[in-house]
This record gives structure tokens, sequence and C-alpha cells, in this order.
């Protein structure tokens, strides 16, 4: 984690704000409809727990997540990986769309490995 560039670390935590971001809107939306929001309302906690631990392993900032919490949204986040790399390998080369995968999943790469490093101490 120590030989991430600045430039990764700001466009990694940007990818986490802007995916929560658009899980919160998501979230509202599917409230307002009545649908299931059980999926969405675990991985919108994981990737606050990710943004956390990224936030905590580059800025020493304190979270205040239990380790239960932090297994579970390691495992829904490893779980997100398939579902993004199809995504990433249907969108255009050179898109934004691509740019934007590209970000999110070495942003949660990130994460994971954070909380995998938290998870060994």
């Amino acid at each position: 984690m120590e030989n991430v560039s600045n430039e990764v670390k700001l466009d990694s935590i940007s990818a986490f704000q802007s995916t929560i971001r658009k899980s919160e809107n998501a979230l509202a939306n599917m409230s307002l409809q009545g649908s299931n929001t059980t999926l969405l309302t675990k991985r919108l906690k994981a990737l606050q727990i990710g943004l956390a631990m990224l936030e905590t392993a580059w800025n020493q900032r304190p979270h205040s997540y239990t380790d239960e919490e932090i297994a579970e949204a390691l495992t829904v986040m490893t779980g997100l990986f398939p579902s993004l790399q199809i995504s990433f390998d249907k969108a255009k080369p050179g898109s934004p769309q691509r740019t934007l995968l590209k970000r999110r999943i070495r942003a949660i790469e990130l994460a994971v490995e954070a909380m995998d490093q938290l998870d060994s101490r």
C-alpha cells in the first residue's frame, strides 16, 4: 500500500465517493418505488467501509467499523469483481465508461488489500 502514487490515491478515493453517491441515489429511488433494497444496502455499506479503509491506510483517519463489518465488506467487495470485469470488457476501449470502470476496479482492489492488511495484524 505504501507504493501507491498520489494520483492513484486521489483517483481511488474519488472513485469510491462517486460510487457511493450513485448508490445512495439508486437506494433512494428504489425505496420510493418499493423495490427490495437489501443487496444495494449491503453494497453501499461495503463501499463506505472500503473508502474508510483507504482513508485509514493513506491519511491515518480512524474508523469505527468492527472486524465483523470489515469482513462482511471484504466479502461483498470481492464479489463485485466479476460484474465489474464484465462491464469493463464490454466497454468501448478509450471510452469514459471504461476509464471509470478501470479506476473503480483499482480502487476496490486497493481497499481489499487494505482490509487484508488490517485483518492480518
